[in-house]
């Protein structure tokens, strides 16, 4: 605990206090993610933001889902875009998480929208393709959540050049993780990021933690005029030292509990 006190003395507490706490797919440490009880939980536990994953069904419907595919979290092997919403909402998708979570449904993205409080915001992770989005503006404009709740993000740049086009009053960030197969991690230089982001007119980065960041990482994005997040990082003293260092906001499937380390 001590460890990140470093990081406050130089710094100072303003930027624990001024980082954005995300929750990952809701408070998923503790609930089932990316149910309805996990973002209601992030909520509860003052979180300042949720971060989801959609895919599309086979009926053209948002569902809220990690995978391509319901087994890990429901037991039942059912491909998402060949299912349509009423046959995945015949899913269990709480009992792997405990018992005290049998029945939980997979949620559409409408049915998560619902619940984000005033002054919070959702970030929204495609993981499919640019079909999704004729139906993901039906869905947010039917959702009456301000565009400054909503943050778009993912990893496929085609797509989020094409979200950027639909969405043009919305916040759109690019997913960056380093490659399994790289031997080293020159390829994801800063600035090489940040020339792509800038070509694309992205407004921001979220980085994957193992992405080596310090505080001129952050200054050269901000200099470029946009925003940093990292993910997933549930170790308080990753955290200090990201905080410190002047990221915009951290993912955590812990975020009460790292909110408490980092005010300590």
């Amino acid at each position: 605990m001590m460890r990140i006190l470093p990081a406050i003395f130089l710094f100072g507490v303003h930027a624990l206090q001024a980082v954005e706490i995300v929750g990952h797919r809701g408070a998923s440490r503790d609930a089932p993610e990316n149910t309805l009880s996990s973002f209601n939980l992030c909520w509860g536990l003052k979180a300042d933001a949720a971060e989801l994953d959609i895919h599309l069904t086979k009926d053209g419907r948002i569902v809220v889902i990690h995978d391509k595919g319901t087994e890990r979290t429901t037991g039942k092997d059912f491909v998402v875009a060949d299912h349509t919403l009423a046959e995945l909402k015949t899913l269990d998708a709480g009992s792997w998480k405990g018992k005290e979570w049998a029945g939980e449904r997979i949620p559409t993205l409408a049915e998560v929208l619902d619940t984000i409080p005033d002054g919070k915001r959702l970030f929204i992770e495609i993981k499919c393709g640019p079909e999704v989005l004729p139906e993901l503006e039906r869905v947010l404009k039917a959702s009456g959540k301000k565009p400054d709740q909503l943050v778009l993000i993912g990893f496929m740049q085609d797509t989020m050049r094409r979200a950027r086009q639909s969405f043009p009053q919305l916040k759109v960030l690019w997913l960056v993780s380093p490659t399994p197969e790289a031997k080293s991690r020159t390829e994801m230089a800063a600035d090489k990021l940040i020339e792509a982001a800038k070509a694309a007119h992205f407004d921001g980065l979220c980085l994957n933690a193992d992405f080596p960041m310090d505080a001129a990482v952050v200054a050269k994005v901000r200099d470029a005029g946009m925003t940093l997040h990292v993910w997933t990082v549930d170790e308080p003293t990753t955290a200090g030292k990201l905080a410190a260092a002047g990221v915009d906001g951290i993912i955590t499937n812990r975020p009460g509990w790292l909110r408490q380390q980092l005010e300590r």
